[in-house]
């Protein structure tokens, strides 16, 4: 609607005004808004940091006090115990002095008793003995000459006889022999015509039973024939069992080859020889474990095929005896050991909660008295896992040769941790191999919750960013640009700048999405490489993370875990403090920890206190006092795991508190990010809008 020209300068009159008004109006108000939230978010802080500052006062403060009172409660058991152990000393040595001449007396009469009545013995048994070599020397010699005859006719006709019965019973094992063997052949004749009669009634029944299905049933003189039911059924069932028939038919004609024949025939006569004679070259060893393939037969009775790492066939043959096989051929070549040597379970690394299960149910055989190598084959069969079989195998193969369980253990390669092979191989030493099997499946069932933990508080929001960058990418690449044509018939300085900006970016998408697609995979194979190859790169990573506000605690707490729990169990089981750091050097991923174990080593190997190294800012200041305070008492191990389960419930307590952070970030972010993304989209619209009904 046309406006009359005379109003024209009252509402140019009017807007000039409200312009001037609403300036200094909104001023103050922006103004006074952002004074109001400055001033509660500073009280918000300083009120925060009061409450923070006394919850740690507080809690030191009553930390320090249960500390206190546990040190005086150990120092006085301690000082008890010395008290009565000195008692009971005093007591012994006053009732030791007392006895001692007692105990004289009694040993010096003793022994003048027990000499005499040895020698009144021996004079008397010597006096008896001549006594009687003298009434044998007057014995008339005819007896003597009678008594020599007799032996010579007996040792005669022992010499005859025995040729007989070694004949008579070699002959009769023979004949026992054949007689088994003829009964075991006749045994398979009558197996076999057994099989062949029922196979024949089978044949009759079968036939019997389709004539009586072909014939017509005469029922109230009507002759009925079969359903097309019947038909369609008897069409499909025929379908069914073709690809079946054809199969069978294939293999029959395959084994049926005169050169199939040949070749399995030649088998035989070499898994014949190979069985009967191992030569010289087949019991020869090599410097290093050759991986052999086998065809046996197994105590279920099924012809298997494996592979297995020994250093010459009969090592294979023999092992695989004694585990109940027929063996029927043995060989390897080039082409096994380059397609079976990655197969052979030295690569394959055991699940951790294959490793619980493994350690606790041979923790459990062993304490129901069950041998080491027959609980190892109980095992076996309780794995479907081939790689698994291999390793087991290959264990009770080196615990047969005489290793022990720690070398065997050492052996498979990857299959075991380094820390498990150290505990089973200091528990060997102690006898406490069952006790050191549950601390580890305990050690690693702790580790596995944590890491499951952690994956699943991080599953989520890993979901949520990448849907996040999914969407936002969907909506530059696709929805933008449906609305590039529209702006494009406006003026560039009517468009607003971050509308450009999002145009801008959404056109570069749509011209180098596979350039940006390459240059994210090379920058992150780069990354990745730098971080698993330069310990420079991986170490400066770590310490930005590790300075990082609210992951820091749990990169530290997760570490200061990890550490404190294996170092107490390395110790706890008498393993050494320099093997044990050691030990935890290799196992670490984290370098500034692996610095930390570094420069324990060195104050050990300077005589110096292992606690000094402790002391730095990756480790928590109450973690390395009462590490201090252990080494003090002689309670390491102790400490170690008191540290331990502290920190851990903190690291679960800050991993819920990260996911409860993060989940809403993320959706805020999601949110915010599209939300952006269409108000640049759809404002200047607006503008175009109201250009349009003003105009």
């Amino acid at each position: 609607m046309q406006k009359p020209l005379y109003v024209l300068p009252f509402i140019y009159a009017y807007r000039l005004f409200n312009l001037f008004v609403k300036i200094p109006f909104y001023t103050l108000k922006y103004f006074c808004l952002g004074f109001f939230f400055s001033t509660v978010s500073v009280i918000n802080i300083f009120l925060n940091t009061i409450v923070k500052s006394a919850y740690l006062l507080i809690k030191y403060f009553l930390f320090g006090i249960s500390f206190i009172l546990y040190m005086g409660y150990k120092i006085v058991i301690l000082i008890t115990k010395t008290i009565l152990r000195t008692i009971i000393l005093f007591l012994k040595g006053i009732i030791m002095t007392m006895i001692l001449p007692f105990k004289i007396i009694y040993f010096i009469f003793g022994k003048i008793f027990i000499k005499l009545s040895y020698y009144f013995y021996k004079g008397i048994k010597n006096t008896l003995l001549t006594f009687l070599v003298l009434l044998y020397m007057f014995k008339n010699g005819v007896i003597f000459s009678i008594i020599i005859s007799i032996k010579l006719v007996k040792y005669l006709l022992m010499g005859i006889t025995y040729p007989f019965v070694a004949l008579y019973i070699i002959t009769g094992n023979i004949i026992e022999k054949i007689r088994i063997r003829n009964e075991n052949i006749k045994i398979k004749k009558e197996i076999k015509l057994e099989a062949k009669m029922r196979k024949r009634e089978e044949l009759l029944e079968a036939k019997r039973r389709k004539k009586e299905k072909d014939e017509y049933v005469n029922t109230n003189v009507k002759l009925e024939r079969k359903k097309l039911s019947d038909h369609i059924n008897d069409f499909l069932e025929y379908l069914a069992s073709l690809p079946k028939k054809i199969k069978q038919g294939i293999k029959d004609w395959y084994s049926n080859l005169s050169l199939v024949k040949n070749i399995a025939n030649k088998r035989n006569v070499e898994t014949q020889a190979l069985l009967i004679n191992f030569d010289s070259e087949d019991a020869k060893k090599s410097d290093v474990k050759l991986v052999y393939e086998y065809v046996a037969k197994n105590t279920e009775g099924k012809i298997i095929k494996g592979y297995f790492e020994a250093f010459s066939k009969v090592e294979v043959h023999s092992f695989l005896l004694s585990e109940g096989f027929e063996v029927y051929s043995i060989r390897t070549s080039k082409s096994i050991q380059f397609f079976h040597r990655n197969a052979s379970g030295n690569k394959t690394k055991i699940k951790t909660k294959d490793l619980i299960f493994f350690l606790t149910q041979l923790s459990t055989y062993i304490k129901a008295g069950i041998p080491l190598v027959e609980s190892l084959k109980i095992l076996s069969r309780q794995f479907k896992n081939r790689s698994y079989q291999r390793i087991f195998k290959s264990l009770i193969y080196d615990l047969t040769m005489g290793d022990n369980f720690s070398e065997a253990l050492s052996k498979q390669g990857v299959a075991f941790p380094r820390l498990l092979i150290n505990m089973v191989k200091a528990s060997e030493l102690t006898g406490e191999l069952p006790e050191a099997l549950d601390d580890m499946a305990d050690y690693y069932t702790e580790t596995d919750k944590t890491r499951k933990q952690m994956i699943t508080a991080l599953t989520y929001p890993t979901i949520v960013f990448v849907l996040a960058i999914a969407v936002i990418t969907f909506i530059l690449l696709f929805v933008i640009p449906k609305f590039v044509d529209i702006y494009e018939s406006m003026d560039d300085s009517k468009v607003p700048v971050f509308t450009q900006f999002v145009l801008n970016v959404s056109n570069f998408l749509q011209n180098n999405i596979l350039f940006v697609l390459i240059v994210i995979t090379i920058i992150t194979l780069i990354f990745v490489y730098l971080y698993k190859n330069v310990k420079l790169f991986k170490t400066f990573i770590q310490w930005i993370l590790m300075h990082t506000p609210v992951i820091n605690n749990i990169i530290i707490y997760n570490e200061v875990t990890m550490f404190t729990k294996t170092f107490c169990s390395l110790l706890s089981h008498n393993v050494f403090i320099t093997e044990s750091m050691d030990i935890l050097n290799k196992i670490t991923n984290n370098e500034i920890y692996k610095m930390i174990i570094l420069d324990t080593i060195n104050n050990l190997a300077k005589g110096e206190k292992i606690s000094l190294a402790f002391k730095h800012w990756a480790f928590p200041i109450p973690a390395y006092e009462m590490i201090v305070t252990g080494e003090k008492t002689g309670q390491l191990p102790e400490m170690m795991g008191k540290v331990s389960s502290y920190y851990q419930e903190m690291h679960r307590n800050a991993v819920s508190r990260i996911k409860a952070f993060i989940e809403p970030a993320l959706i805020i972010f999601l949110t915010g990010a599209v939300g952006v993304i269409v108000l640049a989209i759809v404002i200047p619209m607006f503008d175009m809008y109201s250009a349009v009904q003003t105009g």
